[in-house]
C-alpha cells in the first residue's frame, strides 16, 4: 500500500467526533487506535494526567537511532501531534491530519531509523488549554530531559492556491504568499537553522514551504502559540510547529464541515515525504 492510501486510511479511522467529554466513545476509539499503531513499532509508554476529575492520555512511542553507538546518546527529537477534537466537528484537518502523519512517520523510521532517537508523541486535551503537551513538557524539564528539538504537526492537510485564501496576522502579509497552497514551519529563535533546513527538505519534494522564527516565545503574535509546540517554547526548549496554518486558511475549522472531502491528499502525501526527508537530515 502507497503512503496516500496508508494516510487516508489512518484518517477514516481518526475523523469521527472525538471531544473528550462529550464524545467519550470517539475520543476513546481514536486513543486505541493510536495505542495499536505504535504497538507495532515498540511498547508505548503511557502518560496520564487529570483534568476535570477525568484521567487523560498522552500516547508514547520511543524509537531508537540507527545502530551506530555513537548516536545512541544523542538526545531525542519529540515529534507530536494532538489527537483530541472539538465538540460537533469530525476534525480532519484539526488534528487527524497530524495524527496520521505522526503514524506513518512512525512505521517509516521503525523501519529504517534517523539518526537522532525519536520520540513519538500523541497529546491529549489540546483544545483545551495545551495540556497534554504541558504536563508533559513539565515533566521533561523536571526530570532534565534535554531534546533535540520539538516538532508539533498541526493541521497538514488544507491546500488552497486560489489567490487571496491566505490570510495573516499583521505585518506578516507584506512578506508572504496570499494563496494557501504552502507549508508553515514556526520556530523560535533558537530552530532558525532547523526552520531553513526542513523547510528545505519540504520544498524538495515539491511542496511549497515558508518559514518565520519568532522572538519571545511568539508572544508578539498570539497566532503562532496555538498549538503544542508553545508549551516547549516557554520552558526553553527548541520547538517547531508545521501547520498548515489554520484557521488562517481553512474555513472548516472548528466546523462540522472539517471533512476528509475537503482535504487535499496529494499536499498531506508530500508534507510527510518533506518531513520524512527533513528529519533524516537533521
Amino acid at each position: 500500500m502507497n503512503l496516500k492510501e496508508q494516510l487516508r486510511n489512518h484518517l477514516h479511522e481518526i475523523a469521527r467526533e472525538r471531544d473528550p467529554f462529550m464524545a467519550n466513545a470517539g475520543h476513546f476509539f481514536v486513543q486505541e487506535y493510536i495505542r495499536q499503531q505504535f504497538a507495532q513499532w515498540g511498547s508505548v509508554e503511557i502518560h496520564t494526567f487529570r483534568v476535570r476529575g477525568k484521567t487523560c492520555h498522552n500516547l508514547i512511542l520511543n524509537l531508537s537511532s540507527q545502530a551506530n553507538s555513537k548516536n545512541q546518546d544523542l538526545p531525542p527529537i519529540l515529534i507530536g501531534a494532538h489527537y483530541d477534537a472539538v465538540p460537533g466537528t469530525p476534525g480532519a484537518d484539526d488534528n487527524a491530519t497530524g495524527v496520521a502523519v505522526l503514524l506513518e512517520l512512525a512505521r517509516i523510521f521503525a523501519a529504517e531509523p534517523a539518526k537522532y532517537p525519536l520520540r513519538l508523541v500523541a497529546f491529549d486535551m489540546e483544545e483545551y488549554g495545551l495540556l497534554g503537551s504541558s504536563e508533559y513538557a513539565a515533566l521533561l524539564r523536571q526530570q532534565q530531559q534535554p531534546l533535540r528539538l520539538m516538532i508539533s504537526l498541526e493541521m497538514l492537510g488544507y491546500c488552497d492556491s486560489t489567490p487571496g485564501s491566505q490570510v495573516y496576522p499583521r505585518p506578516l502579509e507584506k512578506f508572504y504568499p496570499n494563496q494557501g497552497d504552502f507549508m508553515a514551519l514556526i520556530g523560535n529563535l533558537r530552530t532558525i537553522r532547523d526552520l531553513i533546513s526542513l523547510s528545505r527538505s519540504i520544498r524538495k519534494v515539491g511542496v511549497p514551504s515558508q518559514w518565520l522564527p519568532v522572538p519571545n516565545r511568539g508572544l508578539i503574535v498570539a497566532q503562532t502559540r496555538l498549538s503544542d509546540h508553545a508549551p516547549f517554547w516557554d520552558l526553553g526548549y527548541p520547538a517547531i510547529m508545521v501547520t498548515d496554518t489554520a484557521f488562517l486558511r481553512n474555513p472548516h475549522y472548528h466546523k462540522p464541515s472539517d471533512a476528509i472531502a475537503t482535504l487535499d491528499l496529494d499536499f498531506l502525501t508530500g508534507v510527510c515525504q518533506g518531513l520524512e526527508l527533513g528529519i533524516r537530515r537533521l
